[in-house]
């Protein structure tokens, strides 16, 4: 598994591609990341590799290329990260600002997790399992994330259906939450 590095300072996945999307604000103040929210999309529904998702969270998605973007035509969402099936990580948002994933959401009794959470999108959808790739690159950044913001802890990381459960199903059945806390044990990692 590839060690990376966030620069808390910036907010930045030192070697994520970045791509910025207008879909953001401040976070509330005082707030800092204290949740990780896995999610996954796939646009069209159930396409990979092309650059759907890219265009929803930059604003740019063309309502006349597929039938079912005229359903999410002016839609204004972002999350912080993407993960494509090849493990390929995309940047949208720093990590600093509050992106727009979550929707009406609650964790522990706390509602507006956008607040206080990082949003990961996987590439995927419910009914089809995560790449290898994926799982390595989720692992990787959520181990950095975990170093660069110490308010992030190994319970700290749920999925979308976790925190709006009935509204949301992603990442889905199929997800292997297992191989994560493996992959991002202390056990597992190099001294």
């Amino acid at each position: 598994m590839k060690t990376r590095h966030v620069n808390a300072q910036s907010g930045r996945l030192e070697d994520a591609e970045w791509i910025a999307s207008p879909n953001f604000e401040p976070r509330p103040p005082g707030l800092v990341p204290e949740l990780i929210v896995v999610h996954g999309i796939s646009l069209p529904p159930d396409e990979f590799g092309g650059r759907g998702v890219e265009q929803l969270f930059t604003n740019q998605l063309n309502p006349q290329e597929d039938s079912y973007y005229q359903g999410i035509d002016g839609l204004k969402v972002s999350s912080h990260l993407f993960i494509r099936r090849g493990g390929e990580v995309i940047q949208f948002v720093d990590f600093n600002q509050r992106a727009w994933h979550a929707g009406v959401s609650c964790f522990d009794g706390r509602e507006n997790c956008n607040d206080f959470s990082i949003g990961i999108e996987l590439e995927g959808a419910d009914h089809i399992a995560y790449t290898a790739s994926q799982y390595d690159s989720l692992a990787s950044v959520v181990l950095a994330l975990q170093q660069a913001y110490p308010s992030l802890h190994n319970k700290a990381v749920v999925g979308h259906s976790d925190i709006a459960p009935g509204r949301k199903t992603d990442p889905g059945p199929l997800f292997n939450w297992a191989a994560l806390r493996r992959l991002t044990s202390s056990d597992t990692q190099p001294n």
